[in-house]
């Protein structure tokens, strides 16, 4: 399986796209090649990372949103394919967290609740750090029960820098 990509320089840090297609398949920071390979592994056995020769529309957003617009991954139209893979529940997972509105965050519980399992916050917290489209699937809008900023792949510098950008306070 050919998997093509590219990077985009941000503040914290070089971010990487991965397609299938024209489909989002992974995006995380590039130092977290280690937890994206092994994500695209288990979804496709074998596979090549290939420089994308053209630069895909979705990457126009994420540049946007790292440079100055927040809501440039808010509405995002039918031309552009999402595909994190995962099981059902981690879909589900990743599906609510897209709906957490940019300036606001949520607590793993609340979240648990929104998908119909409430008690199951420890759960959705494992499946949230398995997240393979991280920023665009907002994982780092979830936060510990108490308000505090828990629990990013990422790190918390870069899950504060993302909520500051964003319009969070804290």
């Amino acid at each position: 399986m050919r998997i093509a990509y590219e990077t985009i320089a941000t503040p914290i840090g070089s971010f990487f796209l991965a397609y299938e297609g024209d489909a989002l398949v992974y995006a995380d920071f590039e130092d977290h090649g280690a937890r994206r390979d092994e994500h695209l592994a288990r979804r496709y056995g074998s596979f090549e990372l290939v420089l994308r020769r053209k630069a895909h529309p979705l990457r126009a957003r994420f540049e946007r949103y790292f440079a100055r617009d927040a809501h440039a991954l808010d509405e995002l139209g039918d031309e552009f394919v999402l595909s994190p893979g995962g099981s059902d529940m981690q879909r589900r997972v990743w599906t609510a967290l897209r709906t957490i509105p940019t300036g606001t965050t949520t607590s793993y519980g609340e979240l648990a609740s929104r998908i119909g399992r409430t008690g199951a916050a420890r759960a959705v917290g494992r499946i949230n750090g398995l997240n393979p489209l991280s920023v665009i699937v907002p994982c780092h809008r979830v936060i510990g029960a108490n308000g505090k900023l828990v629990g990013y792949a990422g790190g918390i510098e870069r899950k504060e820098w993302l909520l500051r950008h964003e319009g969070v306070t804290g």
